[in-house]
Formats: C-alpha cells, sequence, structure tokens
C-alpha cells in the first residue's frame, strides 16, 4: 500500500492529476434503492453499492425524502444502469454518475428537484443550472416551504451535534 501511495505522490508530482484517469465504469441490475441518492445493483454476480456522485437528498426522516427514494426507485429500480466511477468514499462505496441509457440520473433528480446539488463536492457546473430551474419552477423540494427546505448535509451537521 504504501508503494502505491509513493507511486501516486511521484506521478501526480510529475504529471499532473489531469494526465491520469484512475475512474472506472461499472454496468449492472438496480436490485435495491436505499435513498434518493444511494443503490445497490448486481455486476457479475456480485453487489455493489453506489453513492450517486455530486448531488444529495433528503435523509431519512427530513421532509420529502420518501418523495426522492421513489423518484430514483421509479426510474432505475430493476434495470441495467451504467456508472461511471468518479471516486470512493469512506464507507468503500462506489461515486459515480448513474446512466440509464443515455439519461444522466444524477441531473435529472436535481432538475426534477428530487435532490440538491452537493455544494462540497460537485464540479458539473450543469447541476447548478438544473438546480436553479427547479427552485424557478418550484419542482420537487422547492415547492416546500423555505423553513423545510435544509440541505441534506446541514441536516446531518445539525443532528449530530
Amino acid at each position: 500500500m504504501k508503494r502505491v501511495t509513493l507511486l501516486l505522490i511521484l506521478c501526480f508530482s510529475l504529471y499532473g492529476c489531469e494526465k491520469f484517469n484512475f475512474s472506472a465504469t461499472h454496468e449492472g441490475k438496480v436490485i435495491k434503492v436505499l435513498d434518493g441518492d444511494t443503490l445497490k445493483l448486481v455486476q457479475h454476480g456480485e453487489e455493489v453499492t453506489i453513492r450517486m456522485a455530486e448531488i444529495d437528498a433528503p435523509e431519512y426522516s427530513q421532509p420529502f425524502w420518501k418523495n426522492s427514494k421513489q423518484a430514483l426507485m421509479k426510474r432505475v429500480a430493476g434495470k441495467q444502469v451504467t456508472v461511471e466511477e468518479f471516486d470512493r468514499d469512506q464507507y468503500g462505496r462506489i461515486v459515480g454518475h448513474v446512466y440509464l441509457n443515455d439519461v444522466w440520473i444524477n441531473g435529472e433528480l436535481v432538475q426534477q428537484g428530487y435532490a440538491y446539488v452537493y455544494e462540497r463536492y460537485a464540479v458539473s457546473k450543469k447541476l447548478y443550472k438544473f438546480e436553479a430551474e427547479a427552485e424557478k419552477h418550484q419542482r420537487g423540494v422547492w415547492k416546500l416551504p423555505a423553513a423545510e427546505r435544509m440541505k441534506p448535509w446541514i441536516w446531518r451537521k445539525n443532528k449530530n451535534r
């Protein structure tokens, strides 16, 4: 492990990260939707947990969490999806962009107001446009009164105090 880390540091310092693409593509059938931004799929006979990159859906017991989960279920449950791996999180889950055919599900959820742009991790400028559009047209979570629209990362922080 130390050798791999050292090699990565050396490569990044010599060439810069933009020269390397460590991402992978995963394909499989969605067998379970855990919440509005997390799902399980079967890939080569193994279950894989996917955390959708750059978005954050309302948490369990937050207003609109059931709607977000149901929206994702309606879209991908039982279907074959492709996931472009973006990263791995602290729980070992694949963090990625989910596609159903050519439709970018992460973006669709934000555009329909079922998830927020996860500001801390977002790099796709298009997501911010989708979120602004959803807010402007009061889609999904944006229909709720402002007091009920706490972003999930803020809600989690307040809950853990």
